[in-house]
């Protein structure tokens, strides 16, 4: 996977399409990403000895090819491709070729 949390995406399918955000959290065994504000799930919590029940809403996790990295230049989705660059890998956008 080539996401880094921190990294903004955009959406490319599912009921969120075309919405963009930024990685939060990632899950490499299950290749799956949660960014915020998508794929918003609602869970009730119960109530406690002080203070009431309540629902909250909570970003549910992504598969990771469902979402492509925004590139910096053109702002459009695109794919990442690393290089060596100062004897160091540095991940860059396929589309301009600037350093991600």
């Amino acid at each position: 996977m080539k996401f880094k949390t921190g990294d903004n995406v955009i959406v490319i399918s599912g009921k969120d399409n075309g919405k963009k955000g930024k990685i939060l959290k990632i899950d490499r065994l299950t290749n799956r990403v949660v960014v915020e504000g998508i794929n918003i799930s609602k869970k009730h919590e119960k109530g406690r000895e002080k203070g009431k029940g309540q629902i909250i809403e909570v970003p549910m996790p992504l598969n990771a090819s469902n979402v492509q990295l925004i590139d910096p230049k053109t702002k459009k989705p695109t794919r990442i491709a690393k290089k060596i660059v100062n004897n160091k890998r540095v991940r860059v956008a396929v589309k301009s070729g600037q350093e991600v």
